[in-house]
């Protein structure tokens, strides 16, 4: 089989490939071709600052390729590819954190780029160019003509044509998942947030929501997307807020004004799932499918992440089995490290966790984070038992949970109605 070669990048971006040394993954395993497919349409190819890229001699040593040659290496998957494997590096000693984006392993084979990722979900809905800019503009102007008072519209029109949002987007092109933005606390401190960081030196690629829209700036907007957009999805729990259930009242509120004038579309909510309780007033209001984040199934390793505050894992599984009972279509944002959410312990656990709250759909998130931000204030990884390996994850979900779909994307189905319980 073809040897995967060494990729790095000159100081000026140039992309350059060393043929004399073979490509590594983060932690020194060799890459192979079958760890890797060709690069996607719509990946980007990034620089990784103060990081020298690392290649692998014919004799088996490592070589560190000088700093004047330039950085190492990795791929931004588009969503829709699970990253399989991180690129590895040397870092500078004393340099700053990487940004928050999800670095993947890449190589080049025979004079072609590839990298280390699976096909996991269709990407049309999800893809830059299902989001032409100045489409996307005059819309994004349209709408703010439209609604010049509303709060909801002018926060997401700067986190479409900002951020590149998708859901925010597509609230101006009227069509599929839109954002409705309402919570600007949170009751975790996620050690990957991208809205709001505790530490000094770790920056947040987005602004965190400076306020609280009322009821009838939500429902305004909502009503005429659930009535009218293509596979209509409202969307509470976005990147640019905290926890939308610390608004829960208010969403409550805003579901049943949007129930009283339309049955249409699907109202979903993106949330950590912290309070059963609440959540059941927002499932007796209308709410039909439910997306609930996590890392782990495990207890340890989910707490070590999110740093909850005032919750418990269990309020978290509670959440999802009461939502199953209820008739909602559930999922969790399942943030994927490889290395760790491949690890024995992990995949115990999410099976596990599954089983026993009737999951319906596992979707798969990158986790955006520089490794050696997040692994230090994670468990120990051998406590988790071996590394299987990615692919091998995602196989023995399909093949363990056949009854739970695996993705990356929220699925536009309305609520069932709830089975009533045996006596």
């Amino acid at each position: 089989m073809p040897v995967p070669h060494l990729l790095y990048s000159t100081p000026d971006g140039e992309i350059r490939e060393e043929t004399r040394l073979q490509a590594l993954a983060f932690g020194g395993k060799p890459l192979e071709a079958r760890d890797l497919i060709p690069l996607p349409d719509g990946v980007t190819l990034s620089m990784m600052p103060d990081r020298l890229a690392v290649g692998l001699k014919k004799t088996g040593e490592r070589q560190v390729l000088a700093a004047s040659r330039g950085w190492a290496v990795a791929a931004l998957l588009p969503i829709g590819y699970t990253r399989t494997l991180l690129p590895e590096y040397e870092k500078v000693p004393e340099t700053e954190p990487l940004p928050f984006f999800g670095y993947s392993a890449v190589a080049s084979i025979n004079g072609e780029l590839y990298v280390a990722a699976v096909k996991t979900d269709d990407p049309h809905k999800w893809h830059p160019r299902s989001f032409p800019r100045k489409k996307l503009e005059h819309a994004v102007h349209a709408k703010l003509e439209a609604f010049p008072e509303n709060r909801v519209v002018r926060q997401h029109a700067h986190c479409a044509l900002d951020y590149s949002c998708p859901t925010a987007s597509n609230l101006f092109l009227e069509r599929w998942e839109m954002a409705i933005a309402v919570s600007p606390g949170c009751n975790a401190r996620c050690i990957g947030c991208i809205s709001k960081q505790e530490e000094e030196d770790l920056i947040s690629p987005q602004d965190r929501l400076d306020f609280i829209p009322t009821v009838e700036e939500i429902v305004e907007v909502a009503v005429p997307h659930l009535e009218s957009a293509e596979e209509a999805i409202v969307s509470f729990g976005q990147g640019c807020e905290g926890e939308p259930l610390m608004q829960w009242k208010r969403i409550e509120r805003a579901i049943m004004a949007m129930r009283a004038q339309t049955k249409q579309g699907v109202i979903n909510i993106n949330t950590n799932g912290s309070n059963p309780r609440w959540l059941q007033r927002l499932y007796d209001a209308g709410l039909d499918t439910i997306r609930v984040s996590t890392i782990s199934g495990h207890p340890e390793t989910y707490t070590a992440y999110y740093r909850p505050i005032g919750y418990r894992f269990e309020d978290v599984k509670e959440s999802l089995k009461r939502a199953h009972e209820e008739g909602l279509y559930t999922s969790i944002n399942l943030l994927c490290f490889p290395g760790m959410i491949d690890r024995e312990r992990e995949i115990e656990a999410l099976l596990a966790l599954a089983r026993e709250t009737g999951l319906r759909l596992i979707q798969l998130r990158n986790l955006n984070i520089d490794p050696e931000v997040l692994l230090p204030r994670m468990p120990d990884l051998d406590s988790m038992g071996k590394a299987l390996g990615m692919k091998a994850f995602i196989e023995t979900l399909r093949r363990e949970i056949p009854e739970v779909a695996l993705g990356n994307f929220t699925r536009p189905i309305q609520r069932a109605q709830a089975q009533p319980s045996e006596l």
